[in-house]
C-alpha cells in the first residue's frame, strides 16, 4: 500500500478503489497521468504509464530514497520494485525475476535501463574493483544491444526487435559478480525491408553518419543512407535521433566491455556487406544469370576477406550433391536475389548473436564455488517485445507476417505464466491452506497457447508439418491445412471457414482471437520464413574467410557438400522451445511485475487516449489482479520461517518458545501485537492481510534486532574491555618493573661514577653522566644543576671575601649581557674606581673630593668611576667624570678638579641602556626622565672595555639592596632628555680619534672611532 502521496494524485495503490470496477480504474489511471504520476501499484505489481518526456525522478537523491524501503514505504516507483526483488534475493536467499510486459512503444526498454541503474547503485559499497567492473559492464552492455536489435517502428523510437532475458548473478553479500544475456527472435526480416515511417535497426544509420571519413573509406562506404537499397526508406526519415554521438557512444561502450579492435572491424566489415549486397542487382543475359553491378563483387570480397570468385559463384549457383556427383545449379534473377536477402539477413543475425556470445564471455561468473564463496543468487530482467495488434492497418500495409506470430505467441506464454503465479497459483493457494477464499473468475488462456505450440494439432506443428513435406508446399497449402485441423476451434478463424467475413482475404488471411485481441495474419511468406533457408554455399563461403572473427560466426561451414545431416529444427520450433524454456527458467523464481501502458499512439506526454488505454487494461488483466489482491493477503510465510524472522519480538518466543507448535508460537506472536483481526491461519502458513502490518512486524524487529545488537556488543565489548583491562594491567606492572630497573640502574650507575668526586681535582667536571631513562630526564637535569651547584661553591669557598662582589658582579654582568656584547671584561681583574688609575696626575684632587662627597653623603664605598664623553640638554658635548657610589651617581668635571656637577640618588635609578656593539655609549635612566647620555672613555690601556664591568656592578649592587634595574641592548638607543623623547644612534667614522656626540633630527649620533 503506497503512503506519502496526496488523494489528489488519486489512489497509488488499486486495491484501495472505492469499488473495483474498470471505469473507475480508468478514471484513477487517468489522474495519476495526468498529475505527472506515471507509477502506481496494484498490491506488489508495479503499473507503469509511458510520459514520452524526460522526467527527473531517476537521480541518486531519489535512489537513496527507495534504497533498503519497504515496498509500500515511499510512492510508487520501479526502484520499489526493484529493491523489492533484490531485497528478497538477499534476505531470503531466493532467485527472483522482474518481468516488464506491455505493448511495443509502453517503455518496456527503459523500465529495465532503470531498474539495472538502481541495482548497480545500490550495491557494492566497499567499492571492490571486480564488483564495480562487472556493474560497468551490465550497464554498458544494453547500450551495445540497444545499437543492434532496437530500431524506429512506427509506435517507438528505440523498439526492441528482440528479446532479452538478462540474468544477473550476486554473491552472498549482494555485490553483482555477474550475469548472462539470452535472446530471443532477432526480427531479421528488417535488415531488407521496414514498413513506411520505419527505419532498420540503428547499427546501420550509426555507421553511416558516425563513422569515421577513414573508416568509411576502407568500407567503401558513402555517408548517406538513400544511397543504400536496404535502409533507403528508414534514412529518409527525419528522427530525433542522434546517429552521429550514438556511434561513438557504441564503439567506446564496445572497448569496455572487451571488443578487441580487430572485432570491431569486423563487425562494421559485416554491417558494410549487408549495405552493399542490397545494392547488387541481377539481371540475365539468355539463360545466364549475371551481377549487373559487378564492381561490388570485389568490395564485398575484400570484406568478407575471401577470393572475388568465390563470392560471385555463392550468389550465382548452388553446389547440389546427387548421389556421387556434384553439380552447379544456376540460379535464376530471383532466386539469386532471394539467396542475397537470405545471405544479409543470416548475417545480421549471426553477428548480433555473436556479439550477445562475446558480452557473455566478459559477465558470466567464473571460478565460482559455492562452498567456498556462498550461495551464488540471481536477479532476471525480462525485457521482451509487446503485442503487435495493428489495429485497422494504421501502420501496416499487409496483415500481420510470421514474426508479429511469434511475438504474439511469447506474450500469450507470458500472460499465461502471469495468470498461473499471480491469479490461479494465489486462488489454489488459499484453498489447499484452508482460507476463506470467494472465487474470482478470470481469463485462462492456456487454450490460446495450446492452439499455437499443441503437437500434432497447434499451428507450429501444422506448419512444421508443411515444412517437411516433400515437393513444392505453397502457403496456401499451409493455410488449407490449418482450416482443416482448427475449423471448429473457437479462436481461429479465415475466410473459408467464415466466408461472409471480407475483412479476410481467401487463401491468405487468418484469424486469432487473443487474449490481448483479435489479430489478423497473412500466411504469406510463413513457409520460408519457417524453413529460415540459407544455402550451404554462403555458410561455405564465410566459413573459408581468412577473418578468423568472421570464420568463427559460421562452423557449420565446415562440413563437406555431400555430408549427410539431420534436418534443421524449424524456426518456429526453436523459438518454441526458447519460449518454454524461458517461462520454466522465470516459474522457478519469485516474480516480480511491471505492466507497461502506452498512453497514445502519437507520442504526446499531455494526451491520454481512454480507449487505447482501457484496452491494455483489459488484455494485461490488471482488473483481475485488483480482484485477487482485493480478495486476498498481502504476504505469506511458513509458520517456522516466521517464527524465525519475527520471533524476537514477542517474550513468549524469543529466544525459543515452549508453545506445542509453531503455529500456536506464531498466534500467540501476533496476538501479543494486537494483530489477529488482520491475519488467517493455514495449514502451514500464516497470510498477512495488508502490507501495513507486515511493515510494523518488521519496523518491531528492526527495533528488537538493533536492542539484541546492542546486547550483544555489550556483552562482547564487555569482554574484550575485561581481557584488555588484564592485558593493561601485567602490562602496567611489567613497565613499572622495569621502570624501577632502569631507575636503579642508573642512579647506582650515576653513585658509582661519582663516588671520588671530592678527591678530583676539578670535582667531576670531567666525569660523562650516564644516559638516564626517559621518566628520568627531568631529575638528571636537577641533578645536574646540583652538581654544578656544588662545583661552583667548593670554588668560591676557596677564594678570599674580599673578591666575592667582583665575583658577584661579573656573574651579573654575565646573566644580563652573555649573547649580547662580544667583550664583557670577564677576563681581567675589575677595580672599578678607575679615576685613580687612569689620571694620576690628578689622583689627589680626585681623592680629596671623594672623601669629602663621603664625608657628606655617607656612602659606603666606591662601585664604579670613569672618565665619560657627554651630551647635554643644550646639546653640547662635554668631557666629564662619572662617580658611581652605593648612595649615589655623581657627574664631575675633572678641568674643575673634579668638581661635583651633579648628583643622581641611586634610588632615582631606573634602569641602564648600552647597546650591542664595541662602543662604551650607557645612558642612565632615571624616574624625573632626565636620563644622563654618557660614552666611557680615557680607558688605560686604550680599547678596553668597561661596559660590563659597569653593568654587572650596578645589577649585583641593587640585587642586594633586593631593587630591580632594568636593563636595555638596543641600537639605537630610546632615551629622555628633560622629558624629550629622543634617539642615540652609533656610527663608526675611520678619521674618528676620540666618541663625540652630534645632534641630529631625531635625537644624536654618538661617532666612535671606525678601528
Amino acid at each position: 500500500m503506497a503512503e506519502h502521496e496526496s488523494l489528489e494524485f488519486g489512489k497509488a495503490d488499486f486495491v484501495l478503489l472505492d469499488t473495483v470496477s474498470l471505469e473507475e480504474f480508468m478514471a484513477n489511471l487517468k489522474l495519476r497521468f495526468e498529475k505527472g504520476r506515471i507509477y502506481s501499484y496494484i498490491g506488489e505489481v508495479v503499473v507503469s504509464v509511458n510520459p514520452y518526456r524526460a522526467m527527473n525522478i531517476y537521480g541518486r537523491d531519489t535512489i537513496e530514497q527507495y534504497k533498503g524501503r519497504e515496498l509500500y514505504e515511499r510512492p510508487p516507483h520501479l526502484f520499489a520494485i526493484a529493491d523489492a526483488a533484490y531485497k528478497a534475493m538477499k534476505r531470503r536467499n531466493k532467485d527472483t525475476c522482474i518481468v516488464i510486459s506491455g505493448e511495443s512503444g509502453a517503455g518496456k526498454t527503459e523500465a529495465s535501463k532503470y531498474i539495472m541503474q538502481y541495482i548497480a547503485a545500490i550495491t557494492n559499497p566497499n567499492q571492490r574493483a571486480e564488483v564495480e567492473r562487472v556493474k560497468n559492464m551490465l550497464l554498458k552492455s544494453n547500450c551495445v544491444l540497444e545499437a543492434f536489435g532496437n530500431a524506429k517502428t512506427n509506435r517507438n523510437d528505440n523498439s526492441s526487435r528482440f528479446g532479452k532475458y538478462m540474468d544477473i548473478n550476486f554473491d552472498f553479500k549482494g555485490d553483482p559478480i555477474g550475469g548472462h544475456i539470452n535472446n530471443y527472435l532477432l526480427e531479421k526480416s528488417r535488415v531488407i525491408f521496414q514498413q513506411a515511417g520505419e527505419r532498420s535497426f540503428h547499427s546501420f544509420y550509426q555507421l553511416v553518419k558516425g563513422g569515421p571519413e577513414q573508416l568509411l573509406r576502407s568500407l567503401h562506404i558513402q555517408k548517406d543512407p538513400n544511397v543504400y537499397s536496404y535502409i533507403k526508406v528508414g534514412g529518409q526519415i527525419k528522427s530525433s535521433i542522434n546517429d552521429s554521438a550514438d556511434f561513438k557512444a557504441v564503439a567506446d561502450a564496445m572497448k569496455v566491455i572487451g571488443f578487441t579492435s580487430e572485432e570491431l572491424q569486423t563487425v562494421y566489415k559485416i554491417l558494410a556487406t549487408i549495405l552493399h549486397l542490397g545494392n547488387m542487382k541481377f539481371g540475365s543475359d539468355g539463360d545466364v544469370t549475371l551481377i549487373e553491378n559487378s564492381k561490388l563483387v570485389s568490395v564485398l570480397g575484400d570484406l568478407l576477406a575471401t577470393k572475388q570468385e568465390n563470392v560471385e559463384k555463392a550468389l550465382l549457383y548452388r553446389t547440389v550433391a546427387t548421389g556421387r556427383d556434384i553439380i552447379d545449379k544456376q540460379h535464376t534473377a530471383q532466386e539469386a536475389s532471394y539467396g542475397r536477402d537470405a545471405l544479409a539477413k543470416a548475417i545480421y543475425e549471426r553477428l548480433f548473436c555473436w556479439i550477445v556470445g562475446r558480452i557473455n564471455d566478459v559477465i558470466e561468473v567464473k571460478n565460482y564455488d559455492a562452498k567456498v564463496h556462498g550461495k551464488n543468487t540471481v536477479i532476471g530482467v525480462l525485457d521482451i517485445y509487446g503485442f503487435e495488434i495493428f489495429e485497422n492497418n494504421r501502420y501496416s500495409l499487409s496483415p500481420h507476417s510470421f514474426e508479429q506470430f511469434c511475438i504474439n505467441y511469447c506474450n500469450e506464454k507470458l500472460q499465461q505464466l502471469f495468470i498461473q503465479l499471480v491469479l490461479r497459483q494465489e486462488q489454489e493457494e488459499y484453498q489447499r491452506e484452508g482460507i476463506p477464499w470467494q472465487h474470482i473468475d478470470y481469463f485462462n488462456n492456456q487454450i490460446i497457447v495450446d492452439l499455437v505450440e499443441q503437437q500434432h494439432k497447434g499451428i507450429f506443428s501444422v506448419l512444421d508439418e508443411a515444412c517437411m513435406n516433400v515437393g513444392k508446399v505453397t502457403d496456401e497449402m499451409f493455410l488449407q491445412a490449418l482450416n482443416g485441423k482448427l475449423a471448429k476451434h473457437a479462436h481461429f478463424t479465415s475466410r473459408k471457414l467464415l466466408p461472409t467475413d471480407k475483412s479476410l482475404e481467401f487463401n491468405r488471411d487468418f484469424r486469432i482471437q487473443h487474449y490481448a485481441g483479435t489479430v489478423v495474419y497473412s500466411v504469406l511468406g510463413f513457409i520460408d520464413k519457417n524453413k529460415d533457408t540459407l544455402f550451404q554455399d554462403f555458410k561455405r563461403l564465410l566459413y573459408n574467410s581468412s577473418n578468423p572473427v568472421l570464420k568463427a560466426m559460421w562452423p557449420e561451414g565446415k562440413l563437406s557438400i555431400t555430408e549427410v545431416t539431420k534436418r534443421p529444427l524449424t524456426a518456429a520450433t526453436l523459438f518454441k522451445n526458447s519460449m518454454i524454456s524461458l517461462v520454466e527458467n522465470l516459474a522457478c523464481k519469485e516474480p516480480y511485475y511491471v505492466r507497461c501502458i502506452k498512453p497514445n499512439d502519437v507520442k504526446s506526454p499531455l494526451l491520454f487516449e481512454y480507449e487505447r488505454c482501457r484496452h491494455q487494461v483489459e488484455y494485461l488483466g490488471l482488473l483481475e489482479n485488483v480482484r485477487v489482491r482485493r480478495a486476498g493477503y498481502a504476504y505469506r510465510q511458513t509458520y517456522p520461517r516466521f517464527l524465525q524472522r519475527y520471533k524476537m519480538i514477542s517474550e513468549f518466543t524469543w529466544p525459543n518458545h515452549d508453545l506445542p507448535s509453531d503455529r500456536e508460537a506464531v498466534k500467540k506472536l501476533l496476538q501479543g501485537c494486537g494483530f489477529e483481526h488482520d491475519v488467517a491461519y493455514g495449514k502451514t502458513k500464516v497470510f498477512v492481510r495488508t502490507p501495513r502490518t507486515l511493515f510494523t512486524l518488521e519496523q518491531q524487529r528492526s527495533d528488537m534486532v538493533t536492542r539484541i545488537v546492542l546486547f550483544l556488543q555489550k556483552v562482547w565489548r564487555g569482554t574484550v574491555a575485561r581481557m584488555r583491562y588484564k592485558r593493561m594491567r601485567a602490562t602496567v606492572t611489567i613497565i613499572r618493573a622495569y621502570r624501577r630497573y632502569k631507575v636503579k640502574s642508573y642512579i647506582r650507575e650515576v653513585a658509582r661514577r661519582f663516588q671520588n668526586v671530592r678527591s678530583m681535582k676539578d670535582h667531576g667536571r670531567h666525569v660523562k653522566w650516564p644516559t638516564p631513562p626517559k621518566v628520568l630526564r627531568k631529575f638528571e637535569e636537577a641533578l645536574q644543576n646540583i652538581h654544578k651547584r656544588w662545583w661552583a661553591w667548593s670554588l668560591i669557598k676557596t677564594l678570599p671575601p674580599e673578591d666575592l662582589p667582583q665575583l658577584r658582579a661579573k656573574a651579573a654582568s654575565m646573566e644580563c649581557l652573555k649573547g649580547q656584547r662580544a667583550d664583557l671584561g670577564l677576563q681581567r681583574a675589575w677595580e672599578g674606581n678607575y679615576l685613580k688609575r687612569d689620571s694620576p696626575e690628578t689622583a689627589s684632587h680626585f681623592t680629596m673630593v671623594c672623601n669629602e662627597l663621603q664625608r657628606k653623603d655617607k656612602f659606603m664605598r666606591v662601585l664604579f668611576s670613569c672618565h665619560v664623553r657627554k651630551i647635554n640638554r643644550f646639546h653640547k658635548a662635554q668631557d666629564r667624570a662619572v662617580l658611581v657610589t652605593d648612595r649615589h651617581l655623581y657627574k664631575m668635571d675633572p678641568l674643575k678638579q673634579y668638581k661635583p656637577m651633579k648628583s643622581i640618588p641611586l634610588y632615582n635609578v631606573t634602569g641602564l641602556s648600552v647597546s650591542s656593539g664595541k662602543d662604551q655609549l650607557v645612558v642612565f635612566h632615571t624616574k624625573d626622565s632626565r636620563d644622563l647620555i654618557v660614552c666611557l672613555k680615557g680607558m688605560m690601556p686604550v680599547g678596553e672595555s668597561r661596559i660590563g664591568e659597569l653593568v654587572g656592578t650596578m645589577v649585583s649592587h641593587f640585587k642586594s639592596e633586593k631593587r630591580k634595574l632594568q636593563l636595555n641592548v638596543a641600537s639605537p638607543i630610546q632615551c629622555s632628555m628633560h622629558g624629550r623623547k629622543c634617539t642615540v644612534v652609533i656610527e663608526a667614522k675611520i678619521n674618528q680619534s676620540q666618541p663625540d656626540f652630534t645632534k641630529s633630527h631625531s635625537g644624536y649620533i654618538l661617532s666612535v672611532p671606525g678601528n
